[in-house]
């Protein structure tokens, strides 16, 4: 089969179209035909191991796992190992296969109970597949945050993968939704529902007048000490990324210990039940994925390359 293979760490180039064997279906696996995929932030950083944290799971060196990467996938039930009764060959799915990856290939196996549904009904591959990694990272944050109806919340960053989910996610909860983009962005926030937005290009965020009971870092630029003074006196900082040396883990641990503002970090489940949601939520129109631009997988090296740009607004999809 076809797959985009890497065999060391490095810049988009490590990155090449070949032949490789199909992958072996055990019992409980799916084999899934592969229609499309996506190139997001966590296949970038799996490709070039930043931060170095990721060299003590995968290889110091070189990588030992995944050469195939990819984590979204959306395609056709190919065939199922023995006790296998969720699916059957010939249904339409889509799915998350974190941490096992090999979504960028023509085909790739899933346990039954991993991250995988059928398709949203009313749309395709290329619209459905880019449904799961954003939006499962801005559930885990609003999760997290215990955000209620009713309350005032910050996005920054709100046209990437997880923030253009999250405002959606957060106007679905009832929640109050500022979100601060470029200029360039402010009518399509505005159409994913944001209450008010706010233009960083022209203003500084953190100068904000209004208060907040949960302010979301969609994009992980910014810190817990820069956005305090927007949070209200028992309001919460969370975000997609663990800081400038890993500061939100510990204050995560430290700033419920005095009773106010406190920092709180996302765990991610990963699970049929996830998958499930997310398709309820597509088919509610609750939630759409933004979809910047599409590749075929033979130019997959020059989708890396613009995602790494960090100029993409939602998610990057690969045809296969």
């Amino acid at each position: 089969m076809k797959a985009a293979v890497r065999a060391r760490y490095g810049p988009p180039e490590v990155v090449s179209v070949s032949e490789v064997g199909m992958p072996a279906v055990k019992d409980g696996d799916v084999l899934v035909r592969v229609r499309a995929t996506t190139v997001n932030r966590t296949d970038c950083a799996m490709r070039a191991a930043q931060p170095f944290i990721w060299r003590f799971f995968t290889g110091l060196v070189r990588p030992r796992r995944a050469p195939v990467l990819g984590t979204e996938f959306a395609g056709d039930v190919e065939a199922v190992g023995g006790g296998v009764t969720a699916f059957k060959p010939g249904d339409q799915v889509f799915g998350y296969n974190d941490p096992r990856f090999g979504a960028h290939a023509e085909y790739l196996v899933i346990p039954q109970g991993g991250t995988l549904a059928t398709l949203p009904e009313g749309l395709t591959y290329e619209e459905a597949v880019p449904g799961t990694e954003g939006a499962h990272y801005a559930l885990s944050l609003i999760t997290s945050a215990k955000v209620r109806a009713g309350q005032d919340v910050l996005v920054y960053g709100a046209t990437g993968a997880i923030g253009s989910a999250a405002v959606q996610l957060l106007k679905n909860a009832g929640a109050n939704v500022t979100a601060v983009c470029a200029t360039k962005h402010l009518d399509l926030v505005s159409r994913l529902g944001a209450d008010r937005v706010v233009d960083y290009t022209v203003t500084d965020f953190t100068a904000d007048e209004q208060r907040y009971d949960v302010v979301i870092d969609a994009v992980g630029k910014s810190t817990f000490g820069r956005c305090r003074r927007l949070l209200k006196p028992r309001g919460t900082f969370i975000a997609s990324d663990v800081g400038p040396l890993w500061q939100n883990l510990a204050l995560t641990a430290v700033t419920p210990l005095f009773g106010g503002r406190r920092v709180r970090f996302p765990y991610p489940r990963h699970d049929a039940e996830l998958a499930r949601r997310l398709k309820e939520l597509m088919e509610s129109g609750a939630f759409r994925p933004v979809i910047d631009r599409h590749y075929p997988l033979d130019e997959i090296v020059d989708a890396y390359r613009y995602v790494e740009t960090g100029q993409k607004t939602g998610n990057v999809v690969i045809t296969i």
